[in-house]
């Protein structure tokens, strides 16, 4: 049984509580969205799953539903008792903690596992490519987050929300945008929409092989700190006419032109 607004707001009332503004907390209260987050995680009976921010448990209840073992992370501390309280006759496990500092493959031990969130808008990016750069195991994602995070997160070349973010994400996995969430199933409800997005991991593009990630990140960090600019003056510290001749790219294009496989070929050319 997962949490109907009454629910929420029944407990956050007996202890006290009310949703942290400092740690973008708004609950989701509507069984249809937390079972429907559930499906798109395509989990079963035994898998793991990673949970960041599971807040009162509404999630967590459905993600226990499925028979996945369920890893919760919260990192707050008045939350921790009455989250524990609502999952004491399910298998998900509390860990309190700060997803941005633990150690998630350490609590892995080893295992593939599939990660689950609802994350506030000011750590939603960091946290993602912290999952993608450090923890391997993490095979997929599914996250709820701020419209303009998830699109960003997997915009493609030349779309409006496509920017060095979305560019690292192609690196490490394919991402998509699998649903919206209105603002009512939330407690409080928001003034931002939501879009719930899906990354599944894969190994780095056959273009990128024998270029260091750090040296094509950073090539595509630079190429986007002036995004209008054409690549010949914004990388023209690094690159010469004859190395985007090479590569094959026109030093008139924009960062937001370009493929991944695009800037594997111009890190290529770097000295």
């Amino acid at each position: 049984m997962t949490h109907s607004r009454p629910t929420i707001l029944r407990l956050l009332e007996e202890r006290g509580l009310s949703p942290s503004r400092a740690l973008g907390q708004n609950f989701v209260a509507d069984p249809n969205t937390v079972r429907k987050i559930a499906r798109l995680a395509e989990i079963g009976e035994g898998d793991l799953v990673i949970e960041i921010g599971p807040g009162l448990g509404s999630l967590t209840l459905a993600l226990a539903e499925t028979g996945a073992r369920v890893i919760a992370i919260e990192i707050d501390r008045h939350l921790v008792g009455p989250l524990e309280e609502v999952l004491l006759d399910t298998t998900a496990r509390v860990v309190h903690a700060d997803a941005m500092t633990v150690d998630v493959a350490d609590l892995l031990m080893g295992e593939e596992a599939t990660l689950v969130a609802n994350l506030p808008y000011n750590v939603s990016v960091p946290l993602v490519m912290r999952i993608l750069e450090e923890v391997p195991q993490i095979s997929s994602m599914v996250i709820m987050v701020q419209r303009e995070v998830g699109e960003r997160l997997v915009a493609p070349p030349r779309a409006e929300a496509y920017g060095a973010v979305s560019a690292k994400v192609a690196y490490f996995a394919h991402g998509s945008v699998v649903g919206k969430v209105p603002a009512a199933v939330f407690v409080p409800k928001p003034n931002v929409e939501s879009v719930l997005i899906r990354l599944v991991r894969h190994t780095p593009p056959a273009s990128c092989e024998g270029v260091e990630p750090e040296v094509l990140f950073d090539l595509i960090r630079r190429a986007f700190a002036q995004r209008r600019k054409m690549l010949r003056s914004t990388l023209k510290q690094l690159l010469g006419p004859e190395d985007f001749l090479a590569a094959g790219v026109e030093g008139s294009r924009r960062a937001e032109e370009l493929s991944l496989d695009e800037f594997a070929a111009l890190a290529r050319c770097l000295p």
